[in-house]
């Protein structure tokens, strides 16, 4: 049986958990740009996406499903725009995006991936 580890525990949850050649990451949101627009919310969230990939030894390159929540789905074309120059061409994930209420009212997008180390 594969061994767990776990990146950044916490009390409450880990940002991310490596099982075999998996990775699970967390819901991301944007901490720094909370209650800014959804293209910075996005933008933040990428980037922390980014670092907890490489801390797992893996990249954007190699995530199989991503899972995008957005307060207000009207935000959609928004976050695409940032999502869009993200992604690699011809790399890009299996997706869902929905909407959903956060668990604050200052955070507007929400992603969750994962991937393959």
């Amino acid at each position: 049986m594969p061994t767990l580890t776990r990146l950044k525990p916490g009390k409450r949850m880990s940002q991310a958990v490596i099982r075999g050649n998996a990775v699970y990451l967390a819901g991301q949101v944007a901490e720094k740009n909370a209650g800014k627009a959804v293209r910075e919310q996005t933008a933040e969230v990428l980037a922390s996406i980014d670092a907890l990939l490489a801390e797992a030894g893996t990249d954007k390159t190699k995530i199989m499903m991503a899972t995008i929540y957005l307060a207000d789905i009207s935000t959609f074309a928004e976050m695409n725009s940032v999502w869009d120059t993200w992604v690699v061409e011809g790399e890009t994930p299996a997706r869902a995006t929905v909407e959903a209420k956060l668990v604050a009212p200052e955070y507007k997008v929400e992603i969750a991936v994962v991937a393959a180390i």
